[in-house]
């Protein structure tokens, strides 16, 4: 697991990111604003994604270790503006309240549990920073006034994808091949990918021959991965078609 930020400070980039995303709703013209990054998806849409997202999450959290999660909250968000700012930032607290009491060990249930990332309330934490990271981002394009990412929190975003979201035991369906993600800021990071599955790897001086690699700043490697870059907007080396592969691919594990 990549090295990354300590429980308290996590905690902190939940309440700081959360802060970021409802001043950018704030300032859109409308609830019924287009996201560019979500397609089909309103402000209201992504407003209401994330903030059940945090209720469902604070409850897994406050469980503990269980075998499955609990229902999701299927209570109805408000659609007025100032009443949905209000429900989400209650959700935001709700979340909070539950990792200040879990501490960073507690285990419970994680959807990535077969991965890198820890099944334990510190994963969870840093997980949620990211989803927060990436929705500020969706909703200040919706805005219309993107602000640069803090680099610090984007650079573990990007190695946070790949702990998270591109490791598993699942079998590489194809050629065993590696991709090298270079951020200008000066951090770098290996995923290979083969019959035991998709793992990020230490980097070495054999990384140089990676089967593909792109390049490009923090921020423009996270939202790449996270869908809202294409390679194109990146400078990229080797066979793009394992790029192509990695995103199509649907592991079963």
């Amino acid at each position: 697991m990549t090295e990354s930020f300590d429980y308290s400070a996590l905690l902190r980039l939940i309440d700081e990111r959360s802060a970021a995303f409802r001043r950018a709703v704030a300032a859109a013209p409308d609830l019924d604003a287009p996201v560019p990054s979500c397609p089909g998806w309103t402000l209201f849409d992504l407003v209401r994604h994330l903030g059940t997202g945090q209720r469902w999450w604070a409850a897994i959290v406050a469980a503990g270790p269980a075998e499955a999660p609990p229902d999701q909250d299927t209570a109805v968000a408000p659609d007025e503006p100032e009443a949905l700012l209000a429900w989400y930032a209650e959700a935001n607290e709700l979340l909070l309240s539950a990792l200040r009491e879990a501490g960073p060990g507690r285990a419970c249930w994680t959807w990535w549990s077969a991965g890198v990332s820890p099944a334990n309330a510190w994963g969870v934490a840093r997980r949620r920073v990211h989803e927060l990271l990436v929705h500020t981002y969706d909703a200040q394009l919706a805005a219309g006034a993107v602000e640069s990412m803090p680099a610090a929190v984007a650079l573990d975003g990007v190695a946070e994808f790949l702990d998270t979201c591109n490791s598993t035991p699942a079998a590489w369906p194809y050629e065993p091949a590696t991709i090298h993600y270079h951020a200008t800021e000066g951090r770098s990071w290996l995923l290979a990918l083969d019959e035991t599955g998709a793992w990020p790897a230490p980097l070495t001086d054999g990384h140089a021959a990676a089967s593909a690699s792109a390049t490009g700043t923090a921020e423009e490697l996270l939202l790449f991965v996270w869908g809202r870059r294409t390679l194109g907007d990146l400078r990229a080396e080797g066979d793009p078609q394992v790029f192509e592969r990695l995103i199509a691919w649907e592991p079963e594990e």
